[in-house]
């Protein structure tokens, strides 16, 4: 969507940042509710903290939004809802979500409150985005490795886009990492990440190296590309960074977007105050690979001083008084004095408690009247124009004319404080929650499998469906099919750059007689959607809880993969009527990533011919699944779960994914997989039974 000036939008963590962040020039700020934050180790707001701030916000002219960006479990939904709740009551801008199970429920709750659709949600093509717009959405957070030329695309879409232009950059795509849940429990989707990127990762038994560790995304030099592209908010990551660092980092992005530059002092601190050896662009302008990659050195840390957070304090120490406002001040003998301010919009209009008298001695003037309304210091507003009309030889307290000042700014606070005054229902959640799937049995659950190519055993003639990658051999899944094997597709998880191709090789499959499409992401089910395929919603949708299993009902999803970040007794409450299964066997993906961990040490494709693996500090192996496009981080070890604990849960099928394994070919019969016959060595059985925080 075109906008005329880009917005600059800060993070705070803690009330403090938020006025650093304001007095340094933000338009908007992004803060996080106390429970469901995806920065969950950052101050955060509650009830009380979250009214201070979006006032202090809105009497500057200022919005905020709230973020509630974490997958949420349906025995956290009352406090779900009493979070969305005070976000309306404060009068926020809008919600900042990750789950479309969440926005159902605001939208249940406050109709009107927008909805920002988070990077969580891992949009990253013009599908993405134009699903969402058709959802109700009013802005999308975009992937932070999209390139300008996936950005431009997606800005055609008439709805508000928000790119991060500076902070930390994660290697995998947000929304898709399960790395820190899987090793530690420590879910990045739940705000909890132990940050296991910025550990040790080698190569193919490289010495030492950092193989998941990025530089610090900036794109401020970009902020007048982004503008003129479309883009409508310049978004700034640091909710877990002090107030000093978010001052720094609006101060340039300001300097960049309103004169073209950034002086050499504002660069030099931004540098200072957190880097990584340096910034990356890389994503946007498409150079991906070794230069991106950097850890926080000493350097880096002794840069950022107490000298020079002083310093910055400096900056914004004093309230800026940036809100214009006119005044007309009356005082006629006989009568209580009245002064009218107005910001152009609000008008407040408020009377002394005292009477003007005739002057005795010294009459008040005009000049001592001014200068005593003009003290507007420590506010948000200074006078442009003050008519005074006063009674000749009258008298008026100058006690009682600050009084009337303080008393008038206090009420046009009040009014510029609330702008929205959302209708807000007390709604019953409860009612949805009813189970509805009976407990499986061995007689009535499916098999399905996700495969890694077209060559697999004549067992896989057992499964009810059989996804086979989208860009296979379209002669070989004719073979399959003639050969009676029930196949569908799997759209990859990432669909950067290629969305037309994604869309053309659809469409050549479902004229072939495909029917059935595994999609992990908004975009790839709008795609599939409109080409009339049945669609399978994927474990990368992160679906969680009951109000994410209504909305997929009602938006065509015929069954869903469950996250695997559920425990079995959460699997077991779901409500709704939708099908819905586990990964029952398989390496599971830990993260996403588009620029490759082998790049890292400047190995090329060509070198490393889609055989590297990557190597933690204790001596374990994860292997690398390279499309070409994105590659993606496997366990060390497959998940395994028994066919005694599937027989106990409410699902009605279960999913194999083959990710490396090569004896798929020779596979005579699924029906190995109730045992462990199948199991090479050792396995997990994954955060099934211990869960995440």
């Amino acid at each position: 969507m075109k906008n005329n000036r880009i917005e600059i939008l800060a993070p705070a963590g803690g009330y403090d940042s938020v006025v650093a962040a304001v007095r340094s020039g933000a338009d908007a700020v992004y803060v996080g509710e106390k429970m469901f934050s995806a920065r969950a180790s950052a101050q955060n707001f509650d009830e009380e903290e979250l009214t201070k701030a979006v006032a202090y916000c809105h009497i500057h002219g200022v919005k905020l939004y709230v973020t509630i960006n974490t997958i949420v479990f349906d025995d956290e939904f009352e406090q779900l809802k009493k979070a969305i709740t005070i976000a309306a009551k404060a009068d926020a801008d809008a919600l900042i979500i990750q789950n479309m199970g969440v926005a159902r429920l605001a939208h249940e709750i406050a109709p009107d409150l927008p909805l920002h659709a988070s990077t969580q949600m891992s949009v990253h093509t013009a599908s993405g985005v134009k699903a969402l717009y058709e959802l109700g959405f009013k802005r999308v957070v975009l992937s932070r490795e999209m390139s300008k030329d996936e950005i431009k695309e997606a800005a055609k879409v008439p709805i508000e886009l928000e790119v991060f232009v500076h902070g930390a950059l994660c290697m995998c795509a947000s929304g898709q990492c399960y790395f820190s849940a899987m090793l530690g429990s420590r879910s990045g989707n739940r705000g909890a990440c132990a940050q296991t990127c910025r550990l040790p990762f080698s190569v193919n038994d490289s010495k030492g190296g950092h193989a998941l560790s990025l530089k610090d995304n900036s794109l401020v030099n970009h902020i007048a590309e982004l503008e003129e592209i479309g883009v409508a908010s310049a978004k700034i990551e640091g909710r877990m960074k002090r107030p000093e660092y978010v001052a720094a980092a609006v101060r340039a992005c300001r300097e960049q977007r309103d004169f073209g530059f950034i002086s050499e002092k504002t660069n030099e601190i931004l540098r200072s105050i957190f880097s990584r050896t340096g910034f990356t662009d890389g994503y946007f302008t498409g150079k991906t690979g070794k230069d991106m990659f950097g850890t926080r050195t000493k350097t880096d840390v002794v840069s950022a001083n107490e000298k020079l957070f002083s310093s910055i304090r400096q900056s914004y120490k004093d309230e800026i008084q940036n809100i214009i406002i006119n005044g007309n001040f009356t005082a006629k003998v006989g009568e209580q004095p009245v002064l009218e301010i107005s910001d152009g919009k609000n008008n407040v209009s408020v009377k002394s408690d005292i009477i003007c008298e005739q002057a005795l001695k010294i009459p008040l003037s005009k000049e001592k009247c001014r200068a005593q309304l003009d003290k507007t210091g420590g506010t948000a507003y200074h006078f442009v124009n003050i008519k005074i009309e006063i009674d000749d030889n009258s008298s008026v307290p100058l006690s009682a004319i600050n009084n009337l000042r303080r008393n008038a700014i206090a009420e046009l606070d009040k009014k510029r404080t609330l702008i929205h005054n959302y209708k807000i229902s007390d709604i019953n959640i409860s009612e949805n929650f009813a189970n509805s799937l009976p407990l499986n049995t061995n007689k009535t659950h499916a098999t399905r499998a996700v495969v890694k190519g077209t060559k697999i055993g004549k067992g896989f003639k057992e499964c009810e469906i059989v996804f086979v990658p989208l860009f296979s051999d379209i002669n070989e899944i004719l073979r399959l099919i003639s050969e009676n094997y029930n196949i569908g597709v799997e759209i990859p998880r990432g669909m950067f750059g290629r969305e037309k191709q994604i869309e053309h090789q659809l469409a050549v499959l479902k004229e072939a007689g495909v029917k059935d499409a595994l999609c992990h992401n908004i975009g790839a089910l709008y795609i599939a959607k409109q080409l009339g395929y049945d669609i399978h919603g994927g474990f990368g949708l992160n679906i969680v809880n009951t109000y994410d299993l209504i909305w997929a009902e009602s938006y065509g999803i015929k069954d869903v993969e469950l996250s695997f970040e559920l425990t079995f007794d959460r699997i077991n409450k779901l409500g709704g009527n939708i099908g819905r299964g586990i990964i029952r066997y398989g390496y599971l993906p830990l993260m996403l990533c588009r620029n490759c961990p082998v790049k890292s040490e400047g190995i090329n494709c060509k070198s490393c011919k889609k055989r590297s693996k990557l190597t933690d500090r204790k001596g374990k192996k994860f292997y690398l699944k390279c499309d070409g496009n994105c590659t993606e981080i496997l366990n060390c070890v497959p998940v395994f779960v028994s066919v005694n604990e599937i027989s106990k849960l409410r699902t009605s099928f279960e999913i194999l994914r083959f990710n490396v394994e090569n004896y798929v070919e020779n596979v005579e019969n699924i029906s190995n997989f109730n045992d462990f016959s199948m199991l090479k060595g050792k396995f997990t059985r994954g955060l099934y039974t211990r869960g995440v925080e």
